[in-house]
């Protein structure tokens, strides 16, 4: 058991992904762990590396390694890459958890993750808290993982069941797991750190002429992108720009298809960009548009309130927890059927009314308050205490 009399804990970080790679679930390990130096704690991270990367880095008091995983793409890591994560991490992890004797381990996703977490908390009686995200708990991502789950999943149990704490960063991933594996998470959400430039709206201030709407995430089969774009061209008549930050597997097709709608002027492709760059684009827009299949807790729309954007997006689970209901007078966005249509009609409301429009802004400022990142942290110090023993 921890020493009591010193409550700084060595917080050994495994995630797969960590930026620069991955998408908002490394943010959140990186957030989380930075979030935790500041408070004083010792934190090393264990993850995948690309040849471009160094070996070895120290950003802001947490230091992080990484082993060379033979991952072709930052935004993307397929199922063989997971294994080879694990397989190129294991000795590195197990030498440092021998080595420098980190009083609780840490494991961002279930999959691929949590099983370095237990191996290594096995051979070491190291405990582990394990994060859950949307892609690793049955249902989260269907159409990516259901397949993979078949094959995983009586191993996954073992994984919820050898950790000392759960938690998971939604109520919507926590329900998933819940009724996957019997257990009860504790629901930290997401968080950001307020940006330092952020203003206050006022009803018809602050409004791009023409409204930007701004899209970010991987172009992939679960971020929907295909829809965005249809649903825009619907509405041809309203003044409008879009830009589009992210690649992925449809960068392509979605190329093709603004062409072949007619929208390459008011469309802009931004590729892969740094979480600043993403911040700056954020601070010049006026709405989020996510037309994704699933959602967990996205990071990207925790973003978007912390900058004021309205948020126009699917009504799906994991982003009930974002969007004011529909019909709320301090809503600050829409939550729409999986249609062209609906997103259409929901966007002509909103682009033909600028006093409306401005309101949302408001409203997501107001709900930002809800994912401040140091409650966040704050919250996941108190869990990583009492998996240590400290709290």
């Amino acid at each position: 058991m921890r020493d009591k009399e010193n409550p700084h804990l060595k917080i050994l970080v495994l995630c797969y992904e960590y930026p620069p790679l991955g998408g908002g679930g490394g943010r959140v390990a990186a957030q989380v762990a930075h979030g935790l130096a500041r408070r004083g704690h010792s934190v090393r991270v264990q993850t995948a590396g690309m040849r471009h990367l160094p070996a070895r880095e120290d950003q802001d008091g947490v230091e992080i390694l990484r082993s060379h995983s033979f991952r072709k793409r930052e935004d993307t890591c397929s199922v063989p890459e997971m294994a080879l994560y694990l397989l190129t991490s294991f000795l590195p992890a197990l030498r440092l958890a021998r080595s420098w004797r980190p009083d609780v381990i840490h494991a961002h996703f279930a999959v691929p993750t949590g099983v370095l977490a237990f191996a290594i908390s096995r051979l070491t009686g190291i405990p582990y808290v394990l994060t859950a995200h949307l892609g690793d708990v049955p249902g989260g991502v269907p159409e990516q993982t259901a397949g993979l789950f078949r094959f995983v999943n009586p191993f996954a149990r073992i994984l919820w069941k050898g950790a000392t704490h759960t938690t998971a960063v939604s109520s919507f991933v926590a329900g998933l797991a819940r009724q996957a594996y019997a257990i009860d998470p504790t629901i930290i959400r997401n968080g950001v750190e307020a940006p330092k430039n952020r203003i206050s709206r006022t009803p018809k201030a602050n409004i791009n002429t023409p409204p930007r709407l701004v899209f970010a995430g991987r172009l992939s089969v679960q971020k929907n992108p295909l829809l965005a774009v249809q649903a825009l061209a619907k509405i041809p008549d309203l003044p409008w720009t879009f830009d589009i930050i992210g690649e992925g597997p449809l960068g392509e097709a979605l190329r093709a298809e603004t062409a072949r709608l007619g929208l390459e002027d008011r469309v802009t492709f931004h590729g892969w960009m740094a979480g600043e760059q993403v911040a700056e684009i954020m601070t010049q827009a006026d709405i989020l548009l996510m037309t994704s299949l699933h959602e967990g807790l996205p990071m990207v729309g925790v973003e978007a309130l912390q900058h004021g954007l309205a948020i126009i997006g699917s009504a799906i689970g994991g982003m009930q927890d974002l969007v004011a209901g529909n019909e709320d007078k301090q809503s600050n966005g829409f939550l729409c059927a999986l249609d062209a249509d609906a997103f259409a009609d929901r966007l002509r409301t909103v682009l033909s009314d600028p006093a409306l429009l401005a309101a949302m802004q408001n409203a997501s400022l107001c709900r930002a308050k809800n994912f401040e990142l140091s409650a966040s942290v704050a919250a996941y110090e108190q869990v990583l205490k009492e998996a240590a023993g400290v709290a």
